[in-house]
């Protein structure tokens, strides 16, 4: 069983960056691969960014262009999404999310066992 818990979203100004953390809990976070999903208002969840348990980073068609940044500290628990130069469309509630196995593509939902309740960006013009 695995808990995670989002925080570092907040207001900020277009341009500005910004870093998600997501704090895990539970035993053996180590061997849980881990993503980040944003919920646009009136959109679906979408995909931005996963780490995986080899240490490779797999980004959506937008957050590969740069922007985006996953990493995560298995000493802490911890995962973290950068974001860089914001932009009103990269507003949203960011949910972090951890699985163990899967056979999907880890750019999927049903590819994670566990979520969090999310941190909301806001972006200001």
């Amino acid at each position: 069983q695995v808990q995670l818990v989002e925080s570092g979203g907040g207001m900020v100004q277009a341009g500005a960056s910004l870093r998600l953390s997501c704090a895990a809990s539970g035993r053996d976070f180590n061997t849980y691969f881990v993503g980040w999903f944003r919920q646009a208002p009136g959109k679906d969840r979408e995909f931005v960014a996963a780490h995986t348990l080899s240490g490779g980073r797999i980004y959506s068609a937008d957050s590969e262009k740069g922007r985006f940044g996953i990493s995560r500290d298995n000493a802490k628990n911890m995962v973290y999404l950068q974001i860089d130069n914001l932009r009103s469309e990269d507003a949203g509630l960011y949910f972090c999310a951890a699985g163990r196995e899967s056979t999907r593509s880890l750019r999927l939902e049903l590819s994670y066992d566990y979520w969090g309740q999310g941190t909301q960006v806001t972006v200001s013009s």
